[in-house]
């Protein structure tokens, strides 16, 4: 019988150095999760029969996050595991250590296709919405040059939005206190085909100057020339690349230096010519052959100014706040991943668009999954099903970029185990000596 019961114990040593061996081999594989042979006793009634290993038991405590300064290395800093599809099956990973391969997948060294919340597939992809909370596809990073956009033409139609101080304290009917600026009246004047040129004088006690976009990603620049008319009252002029333009409205503010509002408490100051009577103003500039103030062959360029928040106090005249929703055309430069796991490209034109959402996975009973080659696990019975999330919801955890996470592997720990184990291992086999020495005793003994 001692046989048997010491040769249970070599073969449980001899299961639990594999592991040690298995961990220690592993300890710089990047998400690598440690495990640890557990063994039971076997009995036979009241007769020991030695021991077994009753599992093998996965550690998935976090391993440490290091910086690599790498967009496409990313680490899970908390619970839940990346969603991978590998040939045709579907993986999960803690290794972050990602590349984007000619077709602009994203996958890992394995070839295993990160997946998560995909774009919209309609007529604006490659640059449609990220259709967040759908199912889990293969993430696909394009490569297409963004278009350029007018300004103006957005979702929503923002335009410019713009936020001035007017200085109140100024005295309309000084004259030294008016500047004069010279503005071409057509694009043949601004270009010396009309001999002489006919300009236009424009006075003004404050300008201001911005870019705004054509349809073909044109930039041109729009000034705004604003004269103090009476108290509370202000003309504006709108020149766009030194061109006089047909774009004036009127600003009216209330005597506590906003602009005024009907008796519904809706703002009205904004009138003239091309101003809404709301807090804002329509600018059209003509594109048709002839009368072409853009000068680039694109369409016309029209949009509001939203002016909401405009004032009027006794402070220096300037610009507070300026936005416009225009660009010109731009080429993929880099990607980068975002705590939430979205993918952000990145263009030439200083433009951002996401390509799609990581999502995260976590599992009841992560400690049932099932090791796979490539430093993976797939889910089992004793895992339960995936429960799959955005990073950084529910109990999932949070994605760092330009990080991987170590193996959880403690050297010096795996060290010491091993030590006991090799002498765990020489005692069984002493046992067997010891055994055999007394059979063969019993034997001299029997002649």
């Amino acid at each position: 019988m001692s046989f048997s019961q010491a040769l249970s114990g070599l073969n449980a040593m001899s299961s639990k150095l594999n592991v040690l061996g298995n961990n220690i081999a592993n300890s710089e594989t990047v998400g690598y999760k440690n495990s640890g042979a557990e063994f039971a006793s076997v009995f036979a009634g009241a007769t020991g029969l030695g021991t077994r290993v009753s599992t093998v038991r996965q550690d998935f405590t976090s391993g440490n996050l290091e910086s690599t300064g790498r967009n496409l290395d990313l680490a899970v800093a908390g619970t839940g595991f990346l969603r991978l599809q590998q040939a045709g099956e579907v993986v999960y990973s803690r290794n972050g250590q990602l590349n984007i391969d000619a077709s602009g997948r994203l996958i890992n060294a394995q070839g295993a296709q990160v997946m998560g919340y995909g774009m919209e597939q309609n007529e604006k992809y490659p640059f449609s919405e990220v259709v967040a909370g759908g199912a889990a596809v293969p993430l696909v990073v394009p490569a297409d040059d963004m278009p350029a956009q007018a300004t103006g033409t957005s979702d929503g139609n923002p335009g410019v939005q713009a936020v001035y101080n007017l200085n109140a304290s100024i005295d309309e009917t000084d004259a030294s206190l008016k500047s004069s600026a010279e503005t071409f009246d057509s694009l043949a004047d601004k270009n010396g085909t009309n001999n002489p040129a006919n300009t236009t004088d424009i006075e003004y006690h404050y300008s201001n100057s911005y870019s705004v976009y054509d349809s073909l990603g044109n930039a041109h620049t729009v000034t705004a020339y604003f004269l103090k008319t009476a108290d509370n009252q202000w003309d504006v002029k709108i020149a766009i690349n030194g061109i006089n333009t047909n774009n004036d409205f009127t600003l009216s503010f209330d005597g506590n230096g906003q602009l005024t509002k009907d008796g519904n408490g809706d703002v009205n100051g904004v009138g003239g010519t091309v101003g809404n009577n709301d807090d804002s103003a329509t600018l059209s500039f003509d594109s048709a052959t002839g009368t072409d103030i853009l000068g680039t062959g694109a369409d016309d360029l029209e949009f509001d100014l939203t002016l909401l928040g405009t004032t009027q106090y006794a402070n220096d005249s300037t610009n507070t706040a300026l936005q416009q929703d225009g660009y010109s055309s731009g080429a993929l430069v880099g990607v980068t991943i975002e705590k939430d796991g979205t993918i952000m490209r990145n263009y030439t034109n200083e433009q951002s668009r996401a390509a799609g959402q990581i999502v995260l996975a976590n599992f009841r009973n992560p400690e049932g999954l099932e090791p796979v080659d490539g430093n993976g696990w797939k889910a089992s019975e004793e895992s339960g099903p995936e429960l799959l999330g955005e990073p950084g919801s529910g109990m999932l955890g949070s994605i760092q970029s330009q990080a991987i996470e170590t193996a959880n592997v403690d050297l010096a720990k795996q060290l010491v185990e091993m030590i006991v184990t090799q002498r765990a291992y020489q005692a069984n086999s002493q046992t067997i000596k010891t055994q055999d020495e007394v059979l063969q005793a019993s034997l001299n003994l029997s002649r």
